[in-house]
Order: C-alpha cells, then structure tokens, then sequence
C-alpha cells in the first residue's frame, strides 16, 4: 500500500509518519507516528499486539516486513503508546524507538509506509495539536523558535512562551477590552426612552476608560519586547575589518575560540570572507572575517575587497582593526576612519598590542576610542567583549533595562499587537473627543479579534497553512 499522496493537506485526520530525530550515527533513532488508526498500524507490523495496550505504555518486540506471507525481521523497537487526547497532538500515536544509523530508521519507515502511513507535512504535528485544543498559536510558535534557537538565552526566551507567558498576557489586555466593550455596548442597547437624564450625559462617555488606557500600555509594551526578542533570535552581524595584515583573522579565530581563518604574515591571505556564530553574552552574532582593505591590481583580490565594503554597508557593528606592530596609523587608515568616525557602529581596535602597547593618543583622530587588544596573547580580549555588548546594547534598545514578563516571540505577533494598539488608540482618541459610543464599539472589537489572532483563537485556514509549512519535518 503506497503511502505517497500528494492532494494531503493540513487539516485531514490521516495516520502520519515522520522522523523525530535526525538519522545518522547515533544510537537511537525516533520515528513519530499520529492520526487516525495509527496505533492499529503499527501493531500490523509489530511483533507484540497494540490494539488494547493502554496509553503511557513502552512495549518491547520487532518491526517485521511481511513476504510472501512469511515475516522478515527488520529492527528491534521500543513502541510508546499514546491514546488521545493524552498525546502531543491530542489523537492516538506512537513513538517508534529504533537503532541508529542511516539504514535501520530508513527501514522502519519504509515498513510503515507500506502499512498505510502518509509522510508528514511540514509543522503538521504541532498543526494538529493547535487544532485539537492542546496549545495556542503562540505555543505553537515557540515549539520552533526552541529547535531554532542559538543560544541559551533565546531558548530561555521561546520556553516562557511555551509555557504560557505570551498567551496568558494577551488574554489578559484582551478580557479588559472586553469588559470596556461590554460596558459600552450597555449604553448601545437602551432606548432612548430608557435613558434617564443623568445616562444621556453618561452615554456620551467611554465607560471604563481607565482600564482601556492600562490595556493600551501593556500592548505597547509587547510591541516594544519585539526589538530584544528578536535580537536573541535572528542575532546580528559583526564584520571584523581593516588593512591587510592587521590581525583579521587572528581576531576571528580568537572571538571563535578555534582556528578557522588563515593566518600568515602574507597580506591578502584572506581573498574573500569566512562566517561562523558565536555567542556572545547570550546574543547569537554572525561574525564575519573580511579580506584586507587596499587599493590592488589583483582582479580576484579586488573582488573580495568590494564584497568586504558591501558587507560593512550592511553589519550591525564593525570591528576595524589597526596594525599595532606598525607604531603608528597609517595614512590610509586614517583617510577611512575620518569618514566613519561618526558612525556608532563602529569599534575602533589597536591589534597586536603585545608588539606597542601604547597607541596613538586620539589627538591624530579626535573622537576616536581604541581598544587595545592582541589577538596572538589574549589580551584584551575581555575588554572587547564588554564593548561589543555595549554596543549591541545601543543598537538594539537593549541598554534600557526593562525586563519583560511577557514577550512576543514573532514578527507576525508584533505587527497584530501593533495593529491592536491602532484600534484602540483610535477608539481613546474618540473617547477624549466624546464622540458617540456607536463609533468607538467597532474599533474595540477590531482590537480584541487581533489579539484573538494572535492565539488562534480568531483564524483562517490560509494563515495556518503558510504559518506551519514554514516548521521542520517532525514537529
């Protein structure tokens, strides 16, 4: 029975299959299965019957291949059982627990697809446990910022959303609105001949103001945690730059901590740029070594030289290094620094340090700041952290301090809550203006169904779709 259909689309209730762990050399691989008679297929295929057995169950035999009606043993498994709703999805499933290695999973699965197993889609697990109740749109979010997060601190930040924080804030600002809603619509539902005197002038105002304006700022205050979450998330990048032989790749290999760019006393060793990440103070950074900045012949040195200036163009912060071992700034250092000397992106370094350990004072360049660092010996090298995070710290707001109980961990959740924010500072600017009830009620009730699609609450099977195919295979 074949198992490849392509017309499958989210939403359907067919028994899936999918790897939970990457196979390869490992010694465990997972294969996860869910849906709709999937614990009866896998005991079609299992030593051991799984039609009684009861949910939260590991079952020990082996996954066989039926032949000409003789059973051809493929791997021996460790089966848990999962009965819905008790599972991550909230329908019946099994994990599949086989050796590791390239071919046992492979086999495994090709057993199962014969058994009538459909390959997942993408994020259709964690789909599917959104529809069946078991978590909100922004856990189901934080599931891949977890898989996807690039330091601890980013995993930190995606697991208080997956434990609720994000959600239960949003249905806080949204309980508010409604309780302002509600009180409006109160005065919406007289007649006239049922107001009194003293309602006519009360009918006119927004009731509940206060809680209105309280709820606008905590909604300002998610749109603002975009800035931080994000920085933790998507990381930035920091582009190591200045003349050959200024120390460029020592300085990489030594912020990485491993020796990955070239280094010799050659100048324009580096002809084009070398990438890694590296996690600094908890921040995921795309450091980049760039080649040397000169004026050359070489035509393939040339192109890297442009590549390295369109990168400067585009980094959040730059490194440029000045060659201590020189005593002095050269002319063409200080011909590029006086027009980036404004620039707060940039951090200026007095490298090989253990060669001259007494730069230039900043009379030669007023307003530049070095930091002395020998990338050979390693010091200074704390100090040029504390000035990168300082400086990340400036281009991302993150300076302020502020904590957040609660964040948004997505863009699509930042410009919903912004959108929210819109609605109801229009609905206060009507209030302030003591404009009829009938105006400000619809723009309270846009606010409340985006923060309603902030959690799923209010959706459309189009966003769900693009919103899921964007996760892995397995969740």
């Amino acid at each position: 029975m074949t198992s490849d259909n392509p017309k499958r689309h989210y939403g359907d209730e067919s028994p899936i299959l999918a790897f939970a762990t990457v196979p390869g050399n490992s010694a465990l691989t997972l294969i996860r299965c869910s849906g709709k008679g999937s614990i009866e297929l896998v005991s079609s295929v299992f030593s051991a019957d799984l039609k009684n057995a009861q949910g939260n169950t590991i079952i020990h035999g082996w996954i066989s291949n039926n032949r000409n009606g003789k059973a051809e043993k493929i791997d021996e498994v460790l089966v848990s059982v999962f009965r819905a709703p008790k599972s991550y999805t909230g329908e019946d499933g099994a994990d599949i627990c086989c050796h590791g290695g390239a071919s046992a999973g492979k086999a495994v699965m090709d057993v199962l697809k014969n058994a009538g197993f459909y390959e997942a889609l993408p994020g259709e697990y964690t789909f599917r446990a959104f529809m069946n109740g078991k978590i909100d749109l922004t856990k189901s979010e934080s599931v891949m910022e977890i898989v996807s997060a690039k330091t601890e601190t980013g995993r930190r930040h995606a697991i208080m959303r997956l434990s609720g924080s994000l959600q239960n804030e949003i249905n806080e600002i949204k309980n508010i609105l409604v309780q302002v809603l509600a009180g409006a619509e109160i005065y919406l539902d007289y007649s006239d001949d049922e107001v009194s005197a003293d309602d006519d002038e009360a009918a006119g105002k927004l009731p509940n103001i206060n809680m209105a304006v309280d709820a606008l700022k905590r909604l300002k205050k998610l749109s603002a945690s975009w800035q931080i979450e994000r920085v933790y998330q998507e990381g930035i990048t920091l582009v190591i730059a200045g003349r050959p032989n200024a120390g460029k790749s020592s300085l990489f290999n030594a912020l990485l901590k491993e020796d990955r760019s070239i280094v010799t006393e050659i100048p324009g060793t580096t002809r084009d740029w070398i990438e890694a990440w590296v996690n600094i103070e908890g921040i995921p950074v795309r450091l980049i070594d760039t080649a040397g900045l000169r004026d050359c012949e070489d035509s393939v040195e040339k192109i890297g030289i442009d590549r390295s200036l369109k990168l400067l163009d585009e980094a959040e912060l730059v490194l440029y290094l000045l060659d201590g071992a020189l005593e002095e700034i050269t002319s063409e250092d200080k011909i590029f620094i006086d027009k980036q000397i404004t620039d707060k992106r940039y951090i200026f370094i007095w490298n090989k340090a253990d060669r001259c350990q007494s730069p230039p004072n900043n009379k030669e360049i007023p307003g530049m700041s070095l930091i002395c660092v020998s990338a050979k010996t390693g010091d200074g090298i704390n100090e040029l952290y504390t000035a990168i995070t300082s400086a990340i710290s400036r281009q991302t707001s993150l300076q302020s301090g502020e904590t957040f109980a609660a964040a948004v961990g997505t863009e699509r959740q930042k410009n919903l809550a912004d959108a929210a924010s819109r609605a109801l500072e229009e609905a206060l600017t009507l209030a302030e203006k003591e404009e009829p009830l009938d105006l400000i009620a619809p723009l309270l009730r846009d606010a409340i169904n985006l923060l309603g699609e902030i959690t799923g609450e209010v959706s459309t099977a189009d966003i769900l779709e693009e919103m899921f195919s964007r996760f892995c295979v397995g969740k």
